[in-house]
C-alpha cells in the first residue's frame, strides 16, 4: 500500500510540474510575442540595430515557446503502436530546435553589427531608449515567470536562454542608446549587439549539447554504467556476472537500460529479476529495466564483466 501510495504522489507530482510549465510558457509567449511587435516598429523608426536584433530575437523567442508549449501537450500523449515510448522526447527536440534557431539567429546579428560597424547607421537615441527600458520590463517578468517553473527540464531551459538573451539585449540597447545620446558615437550600437551574441551563443551551444545527448541515447549524466554490475553482482546473491549494459536517456528525467546477467545454476531467474529491478530503482533511480537472464555463456560474447 505504502508503495503504491508513493507512486500515485509522484505520477501527481509530475502532471503537477507539467501543468505548471505548461501555464508559465504560455504567459511568457503571450509577454514576449505582444512585445515584439512593439520593439520592431520603434526599431525601424529609430533606426537601432541593437533593437532590431533584439526585436529579431524576439522573434525566434516567440516561435520558439510556441513550438516548446506544443512539445509539452504531445508530451502527454499515450504510447500507440507507432511510437511504443510515446511523446516523451517532443520537448528535448523543441530545446534543441531553439538551441540551433539561436546560434543561426546570432549569426545574422554578427554579420549586419560588423556591416554597420563599418558603414555606422544614424540612430534616434530617443525612442529606442524608451522601447529598450519598456522591453526590459517586459523581459524581466518573462524571466521571473520561468524561472518558478522546473529549471531542470530542457525546454524550460531552452525557454530561459532565449529570454535571457531578449534581457542582455534590452541592456545593450539602453547603454547604447545612452552613449549615443551623450556622445553621438554611433558604433556602440553594433558593438553591443555583438557582445550580447557573444553570451548568448554560449548557453545557446550547451542546450544544443545537452539535447543532442539525449537525442542521441546518450547515458544519463547522473549515471555511470560502470558502477551497475559490481554493485548488482556484490549485493544480489546468485549472480554471476553481468554484461552488455546499456543505458540511455528517453528525456531528460526518464533513463532506460537494459543489460545481460548470467546466474548460477540453483539462482531462480523470477527472483534474481526481480531483485535487479529493485536494486536498479533504488540505487540508480532506473525504473525502466530489461533484464536476459543466462544460465551458459552469452550467445554473442564470452559471459565476462564489461561494466
Amino acid at each position: 500500500m505504502t508503495a503504491r501510495y508513493g507512486v500515485r504522489n509522484r505520477a501527481r507530482e509530475g502532471m503537477d510540474t507539467h501543468g505548471l510549465n505548461m501555464q508559465r510558457i504560455f504567459w511568457v509567449l503571450l509577454l514576449i510575442g505582444s512585445f515584439m511587435v512593439v520593439e520592431v516598429t520603434v526599431g525601424l523608426i529609430s533606426g537601432s540595430l541593437a533593437l532590431l536584433a533584439d526585436a529579431a530575437h524576439m522573434l525566434v523567442d516567440t516561435v520558439s515557446l510556441l513550438i516548446a508549449l506544443l512539445a509539452f501537450k504531445l508530451s502527454r500523449r499515450p504510447a500507440d503502436k507507432a511510437r511504443t515510448y510515446g511523446y516523451d522526447r517532443f520537448p528535448v527536440l523543441a530545446a534543441y530546435t531553439n538551441g540551433i534557431s539561436l546560434i543561426f539567429i546570432i549569426g545574422w546579428i554578427f554579420a549586419e553589427a560588423a556591416r554597420r560597424f563599418f558603414q555606422p547607421t544614424e540612430v534616434l537615441a530617443g525612442p529606442m531608449l524608451a522601447a529598450a527600458v519598456l522591453g526590459l520590463v517586459v523581459n524581466i517578468t518573462a524571466f521571473s515567470l520561468l524561472h518558478g517553473a522546473d529549471r531542470e527540464n530542457l525546454n524550460i531551459r531552452g525557454a530561459l536562454i532565449h529570454v535571457l538573451g531578449d534581457m542582455l539585449g534590452s541592456v545593450a540597447a539602453i547603454t547604447a542608446a545612452l552613449v549615443i545620446m551623450m556622445t553621438g558615437w554611433m558604433p556602440i550600437d553594433a558593438l553591443l549587439s555583438i557582445l550580447v551574441g557573444l553570451l548568448v551563443l554560449r548557453s545557446a551551444s550547451c542546450l544544443v549539447k545537452d539535447a543532442s545527448h539525449v537525442l542521441l541515447e546518450g547515458v544519463p549524466k547522473q549515471l555511470d554504467v560502470h558502477e551497475i554490475g559490481p554493485d548488482l553482482v556484490s549485493s544480489i546473491p546468485g549472480i554471476e556476472n553481468v554484461h552488455h549494459v546499456h543505458a540511455w536517456s528517453l528525456s531528460q528525467d526518464r533513463s532506460l537500460l537494459t543489460l545481460h546477467a548470467r546466474i548460477m545454476q540453483d539462482a531462480h531467474p523470477d527472483t534474481v529479476v526481480a531483485a535487479i529491478q529493485a536494486r536498479l530503482s533504488e540505487r540508480f533511480n532506473i525504473h525502466h529495466v530489461t533484464v536476459q537472464i543466462e544460465l551458459e555463456d552469452c550467445s554473442d560474447k564470452p559471459a565476462t564483466p564489461d561494466y
